[in-house]
């Protein structure tokens, strides 16, 4: 069995479309009929978030933690509780290719980083998105880390201690962990993820937060950083 991991806290604007997209992964002809569970983590819930995700035919399991390491690995251990043999892992704000699972599953790695698109610029100035095309490595070997394209195998995220209880960075704590336990991590551009750009973001230092910074230092004229929710980690 395998399983997606979506963590969403008051995400009733979002959800749907996302486990839409995760269905359609899941029921990938080429993943030959293997169960997949989608599980969605309420973390402090209190819009519709729940009962959209469930309508749609995804597990819902409730914490109150407000901690998207906490959900994360919440919604990992549900998955391994089920028997997953590999997780997968997007945010409530992000739409997965059909193909997602397949392209994790075809590195053939202990865990996969995949990369992300962006849908809409609009809430940012335009020199945001061109400092976004200048600065992110969309291929092969890249070495951004996004909770929203990551994919590990159930053995080797259990020995490399799944994720750490940040309220961000929680990702890239799990890669680091894998790396220092040997495991075997492919960079790929292929596991093709669309995510938002939305100026109010859930996690203080993500993807989101990251954007509306380099906004503020273009305003700023001081150097912008380079756009990433991820440390650059040695190979």
């Amino acid at each position: 069995m395998l399983g997606i991991i979506i963590p969403a806290h008051d995400e009733a604007a979002h959800i749907g479309e996302c486990v839409t997209s995760a269905r359609r992964a899941a029921n990938h002809h080429q993943l030959l009929g293997e169960e997949v569970r989608v599980i969605v983590v309420l973390d402090t819930c209190t819009d519709d978030t729940g009962a959209i995700a469930r309508s749609l035919g995804a597990d819902v399991t409730h914490i109150e933690a407000r901690n998207v390491g906490i959900a994360r690995a919440h919604g990992a251990e549900r998955a391994l509780a089920l028997g997953a043999r590999w997780l997968a892992f997007t945010d409530a704000d992000s739409v997965v290719a059909d193909d997602w699972l397949v392209q994790q599953l075809d590195c053939c790695a202990d865990a996969v980083c995949g990369v992300i698109g962006v849908r809409d610029w609009s809430p940012h100035i335009a020199a945001v998105r061109e400092h976004f095309g200048k600065t992110y490595t969309d291929a092969d070997g890249h070495r951004h880390i996004h909770g929203a394209n990551l994919g590990v195998s159930a053995h080797a995220y259990v020995r490399a201690g799944g994720f750490p209880p940040l309220e961000s960075s929680e990702d890239v704590a799990l890669v680091e962990a894998l790396i220092a336990s040997g495991a075997c991590i492919e960079w790929s551009a292929a596991p093709r993820v669309v995510t938002s750009a939305r100026t109010d973001f859930r996690a203080k230092k993500g993807f989101g937060a990251t954007l509306v910074e380099v906004g503020r230092r273009y305003f700023g004229a001081a150097p912008a950083p380079v756009v990433d929710d991820s440390e650059v980690l040695a190979a």
